[in-house]
């Protein structure tokens, strides 16, 4: 894609939407026109991924940190950054090619890189950012929601942002949509990102678009703490995790313990299971197994540190199941194929539904919720945004909750990043 080169005399403003799984950016240029930047490659939503190889050193971002762990490259991924904010482990050193690096340091990082490919888009330095946030970083939790907005904050001013704002997630895509709308439309956005579900009721006019407040428009919010990477854990706790051992009833009659199948299936806590002290704990389970071939296979997975691998392939079998309503196979090849033994699972639209029926239904009453708290007894039309929001069964779990609304499938990986954009431009003007 060719590049555009901006006057320079305009400051931009950057909207950036960091994301547990991926991240976007848009600005409205100097001839007001949204401009969605391609991060990775051509494509838009780029991977929330770092990736540092241990032969050459070298960092590599998104889609690249991604494929050369997948390719099996030496190396240490990270992913769902986002979710450690708010929390002590963003604080915390982790070691990186026999280095000790803290979380946030790696926050930043990802933000440096990100503005630098904005900056090679746009062809002009750019300091200005409006930064998405979902409803709560931490449900339930002030102090810590306050702490985790901060350090987004902190970390985008020490990537060489000076000047930050804040929107909330569900209200920047209820912007982006509101540039689609020809008349006063009420809508319940419906965003669905990797770590969060936020909901926003928001009165849409086209004649307000331009108003830099809009706290008027906003009827209600609400967010619960699941999201697309919960359902990948439900999903790989379901369908890979039992041919580890999970669930497996072992020696006494006793279920294996089950903290090391939580911790391997959950992105941003993998690195946790290839401790010393993990793999010490795992390889002692092989008293509590009956059946020896489950735990080969858990040290398999182990020790070859394939757990982003197995939760890579049931993303995949997810999104392939939720766009084509077919069975997809996870294939399990990698953990130390033996003979005639193929191993691998399948996700169909029956069982996916099944795993994530209760998360689903949690999601769905917070949107329920958001309605209530409105003072609206329905809305006109539902959109939906956010990676997570194309999940099949989710769909038909609002379509149950809310009947005869019409729902609109929206710009999944870069709807916010432009209603963050437009937010940019309007308080700038």
């Amino acid at each position: 894609m060719a590049t555009k080169v901006l006057p320079a005399a305009r400051n931009l403003t950057l909207g950036i939407d960091f994301g547990t799984s991926n991240s976007a950016a848009a600005v409205v240029d100097s001839a007001g026109v949204l401009q969605v930047i391609p991060l990775d490659g051509v494509r838009s939503e780029m991977p929330t991924a770092v990736f540092f190889a241990s032969e050459t050193h070298n960092v590599l971002f998104g889609s690249e940190a991604m494929q050369a762990y997948l390719n099996g490259s030496e190396g240490r991924l990270l992913r769902s950054l986002k979710s450690l904010l708010g929390s002590r482990l963003m604080d915390e050193y982790t070691s990186v090619n026999d280095q000790a690096m803290r979380f946030y340091d790696i926050v930043v990082l990802f933000f440096k890189e990100l503005r630098r490919r904005c900056e090679a888009h746009l062809g002009q330095p750019v300091t200005c950012a409006v930064l998405g946030r979902p409803v709560h970083f931490v449900d339930d939790d002030a102090a810590r929601d306050v702490l985790a907005q901060e350090t987004l904050g902190r970390a985008a001013a020490e990537a060489g942002f000076t000047s930050t704002a804040f929107q909330l997630e569900p209200i920047a895509a209820a912007l982006d949509y509101e540039q689609r709308v020809s008349r006063q439309t009420t809508a319940l956005v419906v965003d669905i990102g990797g770590g969060t579900s936020d909901f926003t009721v928001i009165c849409l006019n086209p004649a307000h678009s331009a108003l830099a407040d809009r706290s008027a428009d906003i009827l209600s919010t609400t967010g619960v703490h699941i999201g697309g990477t919960d359902f990948d854990r439900l999903l790989d706790l379901s369908t890979v995790m039992p041919l580890l051992g999970y669930k497996h009833i072992g020696t006494g009659n006793r279920p294996v313990p089950n903290s090391v199948f939580f911790e391997l299936s959950t992105w941003h806590l993998i690195h946790q299971s290839y401790t010393r002290k993990a793999l010490h704990f795992a390889k002692e389970l092989w008293t509590d197994f009956t059946d020896q071939r489950l735990h080969r296979r858990l040290m398999d997975a182990l020790e070859g540190q394939h757990g982003h691998r197995m939760l890579s392939h049931v993303e995949a079998a997810k999104i392939s199941c939720s766009v084509s309503g077919q069975a997809a196979l996870i294939d399990l090849d990698f953990l130390g194929h033996r003979g005639s033994e193929h191993l691998g699972a399948t996700i169909s639209a029956r069982s996916m539904g099944e795993a994530l029926q209760q998360a689903l239904a949690q999601v769905v009453q917070c949107a329920q919720l958001c309605v209530q708290r409105s003072g609206l007894t329905a809305v006109d039309a539902v959109y939906l945004t956010g990676g997570s929001s194309a999940l099949r069964p989710l769909i038909e779990a609002l379509r149950t909750a809310m009947p005869g609304v019409t729902l609109i499938e929206g710009n999944r990986f870069g709807g916010v990043a432009a209603g963050l954009a437009y937010t940019g431009a309007a308080r700038s003007m």
